[in-house]
């Protein structure tokens, strides 16, 4: 260490407030305060450098309530900043202060570069053995940490609203903020950015959606490990900066440069008629078990911030690790709830992002080790009258629990059953049918029982964790071999087909087969009641290659290629015309679910379900592959007056004969069939084809047939 750790500064200070956490700009300077119950010194150290030495260290004297604070006169925006914290270093008791590691601010709005593990000097132990954890690690490593920087929250938004989408309109595009533009084929000015991500907004219009799901753009840390194998923390849930936007996907043209750009972006979708929701991650951090790094919550509060166990004698020496990733953060605990609640007002009301997705949810709501959906996090959140306002999705899973259906009424959840259903449908397995009918109507078996809506089912095929939808029809196994590790990583449970080869290919009739299937799925996730969720890049034929997790993998199999816009064309035209569709038909955007009787007594139930003849289906068949249903347009009144919808989704490599209903002085019209050649796979409105004969339809192995009747 190249200074002493010891009281040194010119600058007026004072005592400043407990409020609010962080580096807050007041108009004598900036007011720092930082929660430690156990520490026993702390120190504020400022820098004009980011690799330089500290030029004033602040011993900070006030605390109030376990905050101390200190007000720095004379600080403006821009100032680097950081934290060393004095305190016992015994692990076994869950205490692991080092005065030798640089610690950012839980509250850090921007730092001033990436986390990486030079030379394992952001560890806070010696490299070696598990015992070493007990040893103090005496290296310092000021001059490779980043530090943070003090930011001024003035933008301009110009007049800035959410769209507020309601949720049953929802259309939302999940998508990696670098990936999106970071390929050499996007042709933007700055690839793999937010401004980057601005240039390609059109695109989004186009398509059609109005919500952007962005994967994890909070600061995280690059695995050590990762970065050994010349591999990536690509996908991002790796936090370790709640309130910092993440630096590399910005220009890096200017200090603090994300926040303002980030803001840009949010604004830029705004215009667009666009919703953001953020990928967040409040389940873990980046600092990882007792091997990790000192970064921030460990060296600042161990037994605070984290959930700890261990034997008898060590009873708090381990990290509780129900999510896999080394730690698992102590929400039980007020500080670290208020923590996570102050982050998410700040994306809402600093960054006017309009819902969050919460990664592995269902440990937030743990209550002495077990789920509970009224447990503190879900009563503060139903209570907070910022976050009522805007959207809460849920994966209602973790490594320990499923819990599908069991989220509060205002929460929706990723439908994991909608997924895995859909997918063994289509692929042709048996007994797929009867809860394929719960999963096309809304999962009312999952929502229906507490108040909950058809739109709290996020419907989805697939995301960014597993196959791309070309690559569901396309491999049979994931090959992940990319990711050095054997091809043990990922899931085996992918209820995927690849048409009969394994792999790319060049026969005609499986490169047609897997448009078809991959057609047939875009049916069943946008004509579905609930709300619809895009995998970026599936709108035109993405692949990663057979790989299933491609969470390490920053390059070409994970980026973008603009080039598949023009090549994969059919496969883009079918998309837009699917939700334009949705669009169009308000019975896909009910709020309330399908009974199945005629409430607008008309003679004709909301749904009804049918087999080839219009009989009842045979729903006890396991080898039933054919599923026919028809949907009541006039139950949901607008402008296109009163229409019917039938659907016929046939798993089945048998062609099949269906009896279609009748109605006076009404008319049937193909609107879809993927079976069809390009062109006359999906007629938009006005130009659907009228049938004859009337009274039945034929319909081909492994497609998706959708008829209207009308006047």
């Amino acid at each position: 260490m190249e200074y002493s750790l010891e009281h040194k500064t010119n600058k007026k200070i004072s005592p400043g407030k407990s409020t609010p956490l962080g580096a807050t700009l007041v108009n004598e300077g900036v007011n720092f305060a930082l929660f430690s119950q156990y520490a026993k010194e702390i120190y504020l150290l400022l820098f004009d450098s980011s690799d330089g030495d500290p030029t004033d260290i602040i011993k900070l004297e006030n605390r109030t309530d376990k905050i101390w604070h200190v007000l720095v006169h004379g600080v403006k925006a821009g100032q680097l900043y950081g934290y060393k914290v004095r305190g016992d270093y015994k692990p076994s008791d869950g205490m692991r202060f080092n005065e030798n590691k640089f610690l950012i601010d839980p509250y850090a709005k921007a730092i001033t570069n990436k986390f990486r593990n030079q030379d394992n000097l952001l560890l806070g132990y010696n490299m070696g053995s598990q015992e070493k954890d007990f040893v103090l690690d005496e290296r310092d490593n000021t001059h490779i940490v980043p530090k943070c920087i003090v930011i001024d929250d003035d933008f301009d938004w110009q007049n800035d609203k959410s769209p507020n989408i309601p949720p049953e309109k929802l259309i939302i595009y999940e998508v990696h903020t670098k990936g999106f533009t970071a390929h050499k084929s996007s042709g933007v000015k700055s690839p793999g950015t937010y401004f980057g991500f601005i240039e390609k907004i059109p695109h989004l219009k186009e398509l059609g959606v109005n919500a952007v799901e962005l994967l994890p753009i909070q600061e995280f840390y690059i695995r050590g490990h990762l970065l050994d194998k010349g591999l990536s923390e690509y996908w991002g849930y790796n936090t370790i900066g709640f309130f910092a936007p993440e630096i590399s996907y910005s220009t890096q043209s200017s200090l603090g440069c994300q926040v303002n750009e980030f803001k840009t972006l949010v604004r830029e979708l705004h215009k667009a008629e666009i919703e953001v929701i953020l990928d967040v991650v409040y389940n873990h951090t980046g600092e990882g078990n007792e091997l990790g790094p000192h970064l921030c919550f460990k060296g600042i509060d161990n037994p605070t911030y984290y959930a700890l166990k261990g034997p008898k004698e060590q009873p708090y020496r381990y990290y509780i690790n129900d999510t896999g990733c080394g730690n698992t953060l102590n929400l039980e605990n007020p500080v670290v709830m208020k923590l996570v609640i102050d982050s998410l007002h700040y994306w809402v009301e600093v960054m006017h992002v309009d819902g969050f997705r919460f990664d592995l949810a269902s440990i937030l709501a743990r209550v002495k080790g077990s789920f509970n959906k009224s447990s503190a996090f879900f009563e503060t959140v139903s209570k907070d009258t910022v976050l009522k306002r805007v959207k809460m999705i849920a994966e209602p899973w973790d490594l320990l629990t499923y819990q599908v259906g069991n989220f509060p009424v205002n929460w929706s959840e990723w439908n994991g059953r909608f997924r895995d259903t859909v997918r063994r449908f289509l692929k042709g397995d048996p007994d797929q049918v009867r809860d394929l009918a719960w999963r096309l109507t809304g999962s009312a078996d999952l929502y229906g029982d507490d108040e909950r809506s058809p739109y709290n089912s996020i419907n989805f095929i697939t995301c960014h964790d597993g196959f791309t939808l070309r690559d569901l029809f396309t491999y049979n196994t994931k090959h992940n071999e990319a990711n050095l590790e054997d091809n043990k990583d990922g899931t085996d449970d992918n209820n995927s087909w690849n048409c009969g080869t394994e792999g790319e290919t060049d026969d005609m009739n499986i490169v047609n087969l897997r448009k078809q299937m991959i057609k047939n799925a875009i049916c069943c996730f946008f004509f579905s009641l609930g709300t619809p969720m895009i995998s970026g890049g599936d709108e035109f034929m993405r692949t990663q290659n057979g790989n299933n997790n491609t969470y390490c993998q920053d390059n070409e199999m994970s980026w973008f290629n603009w080039e598949y816009v023009k090549n994969y064309s059919d496969v883009f035209e079918f998309f837009k015309k699917a939700i334009a569709f949705r669009k169009r038909y308000k019975i896909l955007q009910k709020k309330k679910f399908l009974s199945g009787t005629d409430t607008d007594k008309d003679n004709v139930p909301d749904v009804a379900w049918f087999g080839d003849n219009l009989d009842k289906p045979p729903w006890g068949n396991s080898e039933l592959r054919i599923i026919c249903y028809q949907l009541d347009g006039s139950e949901s009144p607008s402008q296109l007056g009163n229409y019917h919808l039938f659907f016929i989704l046939n798993a089945d490599f048998n062609t099949h004969s269906i009896k279609l209903p009748y109605y006076e002085a009404m008319k049937w019209y193909r609107v879809i069939d993927t079976s069809f050649k390009n062109g006359e796979d999906f007629f938009p409105q006005g130009n659907e084809i009228i049938l004859e004969p009337q009274d039945n339809y034929k319909v081909n192995p492994r497609s998706t047939v959708v008829l209207l009747s009308k006047l």
